[in-house]
């Protein structure tokens, strides 16, 4: 008995999935928009090559992974690519672009513990820019500050640390060069708000100066825009803001301050409600944004 066999057509291999070739000029363009997203003040409506590559960007995978090998090599984190904020990216810790708090606090000063106000300052200035998490998750945001609202707002969380001190008969009175946030507080609240010079310009090491300091490198990084004079500065936040401050939101340092009990306005001049006794949370030393200890 034979048996039948049904022969089907033979097994053919699958053509290989053809992938067009990198090029050097492929290479130079995904570095040229790391070089624009570098730029921070640039903004994409304004310039057409950059706005172009950012189109090729969201429509060409193999060059938007090619941007973002570039800007990996280079220590960058990629945060967003959009017409709104361009390619935005942050500095990994190991990166050369990485500012550090330590550096930025000597340049403006030779006092040591002038390097935790300036963290704070910085932590107070998103604290204050972006005060609930839903603000953070709207693209649509806006957030507002001015120097004199981030000194008064610094200023009522000294005091409910120092009352939080208070009730549970902890030291209210740790030494000036102590590390860590909690001893920058009270460096803080001894530190002169404005203090004077002949020509009532306010002193660098004042609290009020340091913020002036905080903003001042903010809106040169493209994270604020100045919007007018009171207050001692009025500033916005930018796309590029929002995302730097979504990408630490998840600090120790943050998590203590906004549970203090921050009022969500939009007029730079948030303050703070009692809030409901937490359990303590570990502070984050040396915290500030966006700088790397």
């Amino acid at each position: 008995m034979t048996e039948h066999v049904e022969w089907g057509e033979p097994d053919v291999p699958a053509a290989p999935v053809q992938t067009a070739a990198v090029t050097p000029a492929d290479a130079a363009d995904a570095a040229r928009l790391v070089a624009f997203g570098l730029q921070p003040k640039l903004q994409p409506a304004r310039d057409q090559e950059y706005a172009e590559l950012l189109r090729r960007y969201r429509e060409d995978p193999v060059f938007a992974r090619l941007a973002d090998a570039v800007a990996t090599g280079l220590g960058l984190v990629v945060l967003e690519v959009s017409p709104r904020a361009g390619m935005a990216v942050t500095a990994a810790e190991d990166s050369v672009f990485a500012v550090r708090m330590g550096d930025y606090a000597r340049r403006t000063s030779a006092d040591s513990g002038d390097r935790f106000l300036h963290g704070l300052a910085h932590l107070a200035v998103a604290a204050m820019a972006f005060p609930r998490p839903e603000d953070l998750a709207d693209d649509g945001y806006i957030g507002r500050v001015s120097v004199n609202g981030v000194d008064a707002f610094v200023r009522q969380a000294c005091r409910r640390l120092e009352e939080r001190a208070d009730e549970h008969g902890e030291n209210t009175d740790p030494a000036t060069d102590a590390p860590g946030l909690e001893a920058a507080w009270r460096i803080w609240a001894r530190r002169s708000s404005t203090g004077a010079t002949k020509d009532a310009r306010r002193l660098a090491g004042s609290t009020t100066g340091i913020i002036g300091k905080a903003v001042a490198f903010l809106t040169d990084s493209g994270f604020l825009q100045r919007t007018g004079d009171d207050g001692g500065g009025t500033y916005r936040t930018t796309a590029r803001y929002q995302l730097q401050v979504r990408d630490m939101a998840g600090s120790a340092a943050m998590a203590e301050l906004l549970e203090l009990g921050i009022v969500p306005v939009t007029d730079g001049t948030a303050s703070l409600l009692p809030a409901e006794d937490t359990e303590d949370l570990e502070l984050a030393a040396d915290a500030g944004l966006p700088f790397h200890s």
